[in-house]
């Protein structure tokens, strides 16, 4: 049987495939999908290799027996996949078998089987499905080591000793590749910003990398928390804060489990990364990774971001790149410390060749990893390669913005005294679904500040501030919002509506009306209603004054002048 044609062959298009089909590939080459991991990692070389080239027909075979199955016939149905069940195998006879997942039920036959890494190395104990044992993640049963149709994908020469000092059968059964991934990542580099900017981090903003591999032993699994007191802690005008969750916490518990553990911190902001795809460019884009001995902190680590790690398992291996990240890179505190400081001292002291030779343990002549998978391929498949130029790797498509919008702030905010009329307010705002109770001090003042979108009547009838995101058609209609929601809401003490790009409305409970000219960019609403708000707290004048708003290190100058309610322009 040679694969292309046959009574029981049902690739790609069912029986007698040969009369159906469109495409005559001359080779077939079957993916095997057993988990979310180990078939995006495929999914996302795989084109790269076989671009344009109509002489091998790519099918994909579901493998439902992984705990972690969940998710891959999704993934597989979002990218246009053909599959077939893997009970089918039998009656198929492909040239070469490609997997990520080591942990494959190879059906019978002489076809080689190249099994590529869905991470970094072979770093990690993982529990053995086969057995109540751990084994070493990433490595082939013996049987198809010792039936020689087995190739391991190997990033750097040193794993290769490795594998031969726990697993003898490796010899001779490894191929020096590369890292696809890695090279993808290191090339997209230069987008950071613009990543950033994708993501909704403003330029000057910090975007903080929550990064989480699956177990006991990880950063969730030891400190699920996390991200919410990181958020707590953080301006939420200086800083953002994004999760990547390993694809098999997602596998094993589901989008809801998830969501609902994490709800008061996606409340706040979170940016919570699908588990496939996306967590490469909000990598590339963080300006510090918080992780713990899972490849992507590694990662982080070797495109030179500033790391601390929250977790670190003892199911890491030792003498691997990751268990000397985990001796050579700080260890987050207590959280009952500050973790603002920890943030800021991690990306201030940081250089970004501290994990240089961390990297050079992991991924050896970075940048060939494509161009050497695909002679691989070509030379597994008995395929002459095809002589258009070597792969091309690409920057990293821009990711989609996956956090909700932030309705309700604890603000924090203090004034300086005048120096040549010139007074200064600083602004810090914290999202209220993670902040809990904030004191004022003696030269502080706390409120809290709500949209009007705010789903949570509690927090609406207790604020002290109230915003509009949407600008009023006209001064008129501003002015409507402003007496309604004042009416509306005896509480707030300050209304806050933009009327464009710059320039805002703000009503006051005592009848005054201020309007706010920022001179600098667009900002949010709720900053120059804090600067009224304080003004009216600290008895500063809100007429005919030109005052500075600190947010962090930003400051934007802000004109405030006094308006009669019925002084309306249309």
């Amino acid at each position: 049987m040679n694969g292309r044609s046959g009574p029981h062959l049902r690739v790609p298009v069912g029986d007698d495939a040969h009369r159906w089909s469109t495409f005559r590939g001359e080779k077939t080459l079957i993916v095997a999908a057993r988990t979310v991991t180990s078939t995006a990692r495929v999914l996302e070389c795989l084109p790269a290799l076989l671009r344009g080239d109509s002489r091998v027909t790519v099918v994909f075979a579901y493998d439902p027996t992984s705990a972690f199955s969940d998710g891959v016939l999704d993934l597989l149905h979002d990218a246009g996949c053909r599959i077939v069940p893997w009970s089918q195998l039998g009656s198929i006879a492909p040239d070469l078998i490609l997997s990520a997942s080591e942990n494959i039920d190879v059906p019978e036959g002489d076809c080689p089987v190249l099994v590529l890494p869905h991470g970094v190395g072979f770093q990690k104990l993982v529990p053995d499905s086969r057995a109540p044992r751990s084994r070493l993640s990433g490595v082939v049963p013996d049987s198809l080591l010792e039936s020689g149709r087995a190739w391991l994908a190997v990033s750097h020469p040193d794993q290769e000793q490795q594998l031969l000092a726990t697993h003898p059968k490796t010899a001779g059964r490894t191929l020096l590749i590369g890292d696809p991934c890695f090279d993808e990542l290191t090339v997209s580099l230069p987008q950071a910003a613009a990543y950033r900017r994708a993501l909704g981090v403003a330029d000057g903003r910090r975007l903080v990398v929550v990064s989480s591999t699956w177990g006991p032993t990880s950063l969730l699994g030891r400190y699920p928390q996390l991200p919410a007191e990181l958020l707590a802690a953080l301006p939420y005008d200086e800083y953002r804060v994004a999760a990547v969750i390993h694809p098999n916490v997602w596998s094993a518990h589901g989008s809801w489990q998830i969501r609902t553990l994490q709800a008061a911190a996606l409340e706040a902001g979170l940016l919570l990364m699908p588990p496939v795809h996306a967590w490469r460019s909000a990598l590339v884009a963080a300006s510090v990774v918080v992780g713990d001995h899972g490849s992507v902190t590694l990662m982080g680590a070797a495109l030179g971001k500033p790391v601390l790690l929250a977790a670190f398992g003892s199911d890491a291996v030792p003498g691997t790149a990751v268990a000397h990240l985990g001796q050579a890179a700080p260890q987050l505190d207590d959280p009952r410390g500050d973790l603002r400081q920890q943030i800021e001292d991690a990306v201030q002291g940081h250089i970004p060749e501290r994990y240089a030779a961390i990297c050079d343990l992991a991924f050896a002549e970075p940048g060939l990893a494509l161009t050497r998978l695909r002679a691989t391929l070509y030379r597994l498949l008995k395929l002459a390669e095809p002589t258009s130029n070597t792969p091309p790797v690409l920057s990293l498509p821009h990711p989609d913005p996956p956090a909700a919008t932030v309705t309700s702030w604890l603000v924090t905010t203090a004034a300086t005294a005048a120096a040549a009329e010139h007074s200064m307010v600083a602004v810090r705002r914290h999202p209220a679904a993670v902040s809990g109770d904030r004191q004022e001090a003696a030269d502080t003042f706390v409120h809290l500040a709500c949209d009007e979108e705010e789903r949570d009547h509690r927090l609406t009838e207790s604020a002290s501030v109230v915003v509009r995101r949407r600008p009023a058609d006209t001064a008129v209609s501003a002015l409507g919002w402003i007496r309604e929601t004042l009416h509306r809401l005896p509480g707030s003490l300050v209304a806050a509506v933009p009327l464009n790009g710059n320039s805002f409305l703000l009503g006051t409970r005592d009848g005054p009306i201020v309007e706010a000219t920022v001179t600098g960019p667009t900002i949010d609403p709720g900053l120059p209603a804090a600067l009224v708000y304080t003004c009216l707290r600290a008895g500063l004048p809100l007429d005919g004054v030109f005052m500075t708003l600190r947010i962090g290190d930003v400051r934007e100058e802000v004109g405030l002048r006094l308006r009669l309610p019925s002084d309306s322009r249309q």
